[in-house]
Formats: structure tokens, sequence, C-alpha cells
């Protein structure tokens, strides 16, 4: 008779997740994952696979649960422009909420395991790839409404920007200072918003902070 699974492995990989966040990969053991999840080295061979393969489930879980929202905040319906604010202004107070400063699991990865583990390449890779292309979508839709400069090429704003969101992940890592953050933020949102009048400009500015 098979045995019975008698935890949740839903719940066991969200706790993998804190792990690993927390921790990086080379750091947590299999003995830390077994503590953490509360099961035995059997049990966690058995339904998860090694170490390696635990952890793109993790990774898998973490863009789904963390970067998954603030994609979508790019394809609501409204201004692209404060879609983009909202975003990168939540990623500026993102350091406060995690005082250990764990920083973003993706940069995390690409930092320690890219590109001598082929299996995180790939995933981080697809993941930045996702970045992009939900960017460039949501810029695309902005230079149809006019909020967005038409006269920048939008794959290349979605790549600058890109850069920009792994760049505040890091800094705020480091640094967890969110004035520095919200400075970088907007620099990036002046970079691609479309052309305004001086009066316009000032009163947007003030409204938005």
């Amino acid at each position: 008779m098979a045995r019975v699974k008698t935890f949740d492995s839903e719940a066991a990989i969200d706790a993998a997740m804190d792990l690993f966040w927390r921790k990086g990969y080379a750091d947590t053991s299999v003995q830390d994952l077994v503590n953490e999840l509360g099961i035995s080295r059997s049990s966690l061979y058995a339904t998860f696979g090694d170490k390696d393969q635990l952890f793109q489930q993790v990774f898998s879980r973490y863009t789904a649960t963390e970067a998954g929202p603030r994609h979508g905040l790019l394809t609501r319906d409204g201004s692209v422009l404060d879609a983009l604010r909202e975003l990168l202004y939540g990623l500026a107070q993102a350091p406060e909420h995690y005082p250990d400063r764990r920083g973003c699991l993706v940069v995390n990865a690409a930092m320690e395991r890219v590109p001598y583990d082929p299996a995180t390449t790939a995933l981080v890779t697809a993941q930045l790839g996702r970045l992009e292309e939900a960017l460039y979508a949501a810029l695309r839709r902005g230079q149809v409404a006019g909020d967005i400069d038409p006269d920048r090429d939008a794959r290349t704003m979605a790549r600058f920007l890109v850069s920009v969101i792994q760049g505040m992940r890091v800094v705020g890592k480091a640094t967890a200072d969110r004035t520095t953050l919200r400075d970088t933020a907007d620099v990036a949102l002046d970079a691609v918003r479309a052309p305004r009048s001086g009066a316009e400009g000032r009163h947007q500015d003030s409204t938005a902070r």
C-alpha cells in the first residue's frame, strides 16, 4: 500500500522559499530544509527531489507570488505611467518590509548561481524576459494613450526599466534607503514619460509625491 503524505507540500514549498530567500542557496543545507519544513529527508526527496529540484520549485513559486502581482500592475486599465510609478515606488519601500534585507530572490539567484548553474540561469533569464515583455506591452499601450514618450523605442525603454528594477533591488538590499530608491524611480519615470509643459509637469510631480 502506498504511503500517504502527512504534510502540506504547498506549505512546505512556501517554507523552503522563505529559507532560500533569507539564507541563499549555498548556505541552505538539506538539514536546514528538513528542520524548516518539519519533514524527514526521505519525505523531502520523495516529494521534491534533490535540493536543486526543490530550489527550482521555490523559484517558480516566488515569481508567481512575489513578481506576479507587480507584473499585474502593468496590465490593469488606466495610466501606464501611474502603474509604473506604483511599481517603482513599491520597490523603493520594499526594504522596509524585510528588515533582514533579503532582497529579491531572482537577483540573489542570479548573483549566486548564474552562469555556472544552467537550470538557475534558464530560470532567471526567463523571468527577466517575462518582465521585459510585460513592460514592453505596457509602454506600447502608454505610447498610444499619450502618457509614455512616443519618440522613444518601447523595447529599449523596457530593457532600461528591467535594469533599473533589478538595480533597485540590489541597492535596496545594500542600503535600505527609501530616499535613494525613490530618487532612482523618479529619474526612470522622467526618462519614459511623454513630454509635457513646465506647468503641467510641476503639478504632476507635486501630486505624485
